[in-house]
Formats: structure tokens, C-alpha cells, sequence
């Protein structure tokens, strides 16, 4: 190829190089494929206020308003004990026996002296009528008929006191049997038959208890800075140590003095005995000051991080949903919902399902509670977002 060819050839090169690259430059970028997040389909409720009782928990004792302690009134050994912890006793049922023996041979020397009184004394008032009618006759003198009347009063004093005192030696040897006071349940027995039990000793021996298991009261001893807010017919809730709701009660008793040794005023609520509940029986206390109105969430719509409560709400952004996450401040629970304290405001959708889904920030779509449940059931199934 001679040298003018290879020149032509040369710039016939340049020329197409230089069209490549300019058609190059002017052809527009291509668009990046994909599209945004997809929204996630969830339930909301509204917050909306609502009265939440505002509360105290104190501990009760429950107390049965007719409870005795079983002493004994006599001194000796114990022989028979007929009842156990838990029986159920009918009032004048025997629950122990204490040896009656020295006693019972006091009451019959007791009996056999009224029995020589009273043979004294009927004699004395047979002998005073028959000197009534000798000295009403002229027979004897008026010396001899007062000797007689003197002789049958001193016998009839004598005969009238040994009857009492065989009558104080009978009922004390009825204290040698211990009976119950009243219908009740008895309570731990801690003496044992040999036992020898004392009414002098120091201190007094206890031989049982025994409580009537209805008309029981609820003791609470509320602290003296609450002083001012006791009020009688406040309400109380009485709990189990689960927390559950026993029963609904009032105050109907509250003590005009503080309690020196607990610095508290002792209130009383009345508690029913169908609620199972038994005397010196521990339970909880829930003394409810009053009603104001707060904001609610359900418990499943809070969660916890580093210690914080928060939810997640559904801000309409231009017709679009978006997940904010919002720190709150919960108070106690009513019912399945916490009240919030602080963080949310009237009006706000909080986001219920699908919460374990969401970041801040994430599209969503509030759906009814059925199509909610539907759209989350397959959102289940692949829960991130598509580029």
C-alpha cells in the first residue's frame, strides 16, 4: 500500500472514532431498575382517653371479726385433746380436756358438807316450828323459842353458802373441759397431751385458736403522708400475690390514730368469705385514690429497649403511612392496655401487629382488623423489602 493510502485510510479511522464518540456522548443514562419498600399491611387503634383508676398496693392481713386464743383457766396436766388443726367446731364443742380429778374430789367433799348443812337446816326448821307451838301454847319460855330461831337461821345461812360453794367448785371444774366459744375453724394446736398447761404462767399457755371463717375484714396500713387522701368509701381491690382481682371492696373503718410502731393509719375493708379467703391470711391491696383520664395502648402494641417503652405510630405522610417510632411513658395496666403517661396525644394510630417487622421509618398500610390479620400472615412469609 503506497503512502497517500495509508494516510486516507488513517483519517477515514478518525472520522468514525469521532462520530462513535460523539453518539456515545449525547445517548441518555439508563434507570435504575426496582422500585421502593414494599408497605407493610398492619392493625391501629386509636388512642383515645379513658379513665384509669390511680392506685396504691399495700399489703393486708386478713382478720375474721370474731377470732379467740384458747388459754386455758386452770392449771394441770393435759389428758385428751379431741379436735385437730382445720376442724370446723360448733360453739360449746368439747377441743380439750385438762385433768379434772383433784377438782372432781373437791366439788363431792363440797357436795357431801351441803348435804350435812341441809340435814342441820332441816332439822333447825323442824325444831323452830315445834318451839313455835310450845311457846304459843304457854309450854316453854321466850328464851327457849329465840334460841331456836337463832339456831335455824344460822343453819340456813350455813346450809345456803355451802350450796354456792359447790356451785364455784362445779364451774370450775367445767373450765377443766375446753370447749369452743363459737362456730369457728380451729387454728394450730402447739401443746400436746402430758403437757402441763397453766393459766399463771408468763407467758400464758395458748392452747389453740379459734376463728369464725365470715365476716372477715381486710387490715391495711396506709402511710401517714397518704393521710389526707383516706376517705371512707374509697375502693379496694383485694389481689392474690398473682395479681389477680379476689374481690372488690370499700373502706369502711379508718383509725383516728396513727400506728406508732408501723407510722401508718390503719383502714378496714370488709371482705366476703364466699371469696375463699381466710384469717392471718397475707394478700395485697389495691386502694384506689381516683379516675383521671389517660391515654391507653394495648400491652402488644409496647415494646422495650434498653429499659425504654416505645410504639410504633402510623403518620400519614401526603396519603402514605410511615412508621414512627415514639417513646413513651407507661403507667399501670388496665385490663390488656397500659396507660401511657407521657409520648402519645389524642388521636394518634398505633400500630397493634406486625410491630417485630418495623424500623423507624418504614412504609405501612393500616388495613381493618381482617385484612390486617390476612396481609400479615403473608407478610410472613417474606418480611423484608424488595429494591
Amino acid at each position: 500500500m503506497t503512502k497517500r493510502a495509508l494516510k486516507r485510510t488513517y483519517a477515514t479511522s478518525c472520522l468514525i472514532l469521532a462520530g462513535l464518540a460523539a453518539t456515545g456522548c449525547q445517548k441518555k443514562p439508563v434507570a435504575a431498575a426496582g422500585g421502593g419498600m414494599q408497605a407493610l399491611p398492619v392493625q391501629t387503634v386509636s388512642v383515645a382517653m379513658a379513665p384509669v383508676p390511680q392506685s396504691s398496693d399495700y399489703v393486708a392481713t386478713i382478720k375474721s371479726r370474731r377470732s379467740a386464743t384458747i388459754m386455758p383457766q386452770v392449771s394441770g396436766i393435759l389428758t385428751e385433746i379431741r379436735v385437730k388443726s382445720g376442724d370446723l367446731v360448733k360453739a360449746g364443742q368439747e377441743l380439750m380436756v385438762i385433768d379434772p380429778r383433784q377438782q372432781q374430789a373437791t366439788v363431792d367433799s363440797q357436795r357431801a358438807t351441803e348435804q350435812q348443812k341441809k340435814a342441820v337446816y332441816d332439822y333447825n326448821t323442824i325444831e323452830l316450828d315445834r318451839q313455835r307451838k310450845l311457846f304459843e301454847a304457854g309450854v316453854t319460855s321466850r328464851d327457849a323459842f329465840d334460841q331456836a330461831q337463832q339456831a335455824y337461821q344460822n343453819s340456813k345461812a350455813d346450809y345456803e353458802s355451802a350450796v354456792e360453794s359447790r356451785k364455784t367448785q362445779e364451774q370450775l371444774l367445767g373450765y377443766y373441759t375446753v370447749r369452743a366459744p363459737f362456730d369457728g375453724i380451729v387454728g394450730d394446736i402447739p401443746v400436746h397431751v402430758g403437757d402441763y398447761v397453766s393459766q399463771l404462767a408468763s407467758p400464758a399457755t395458748v392452747l389453740t385458736t379459734v376463728d369464725e371463717n365470715k365476716n372477715l375484714e381486710a387490715y391495711i396500713y396506709v402511710p401517714t403522708e397518704r393521710a389526707a387522701a383516706v376517705k371512707m368509701g374509697l375502693g379496694v381491690d383485694l389481689l392474690d400475690n398473682s395479681g389477680n382481682l379476689l374481690e372488690k371492696s370499700r373502706i369502711d373503718f379508718i383509725s383516728p390514730q396513727v400506728d406508732s410502731d408501723l407510722q401508718g393509719i390503719l383502714v378496714k375493708a370488709p371482705v366476703d368469705s364466699k371469696s375463699g379467703l381466710r384469717n392471718a391470711q397475707l394478700i395485697k391491696a389495691r386502694i384506689v385514690w381516683s379516675a383521671a383520664p389517660m391515654a391507653v395502648v394495648p400491652v402488644l402494641a409496647v415494646s422495650r429497649l434498653g429499659g425504654q417503652a416505645f410504639v410504633y405510630v402510623a403518620e400519614d405522610q401526603g396519603g402514605k403511612y410511615l412508621a414512627r417510632q415514639r417513646l413513651i411513658t407507661v403507667g399501670d395496666t388496665v385490663g390488656n392496655d397500659y396507660a401511657v403517661e407521657s409520648g402519645l396525644k389524642n388521636g394518634d394510630k398505633v400500630i397493634v401487629s406486625g410491630t417485630q417487622f418495623l424500623m423507624d421509618g418504614a412504609p405501612v398500610m393500616p388495613l381493618p382488623p381482617a385484612a390486617a390479620a390476612a396481609g400479615q400472615a403473608s407478610a410472613n412469609g417474606a418480611p423484608g423489602a424488595g429494591i
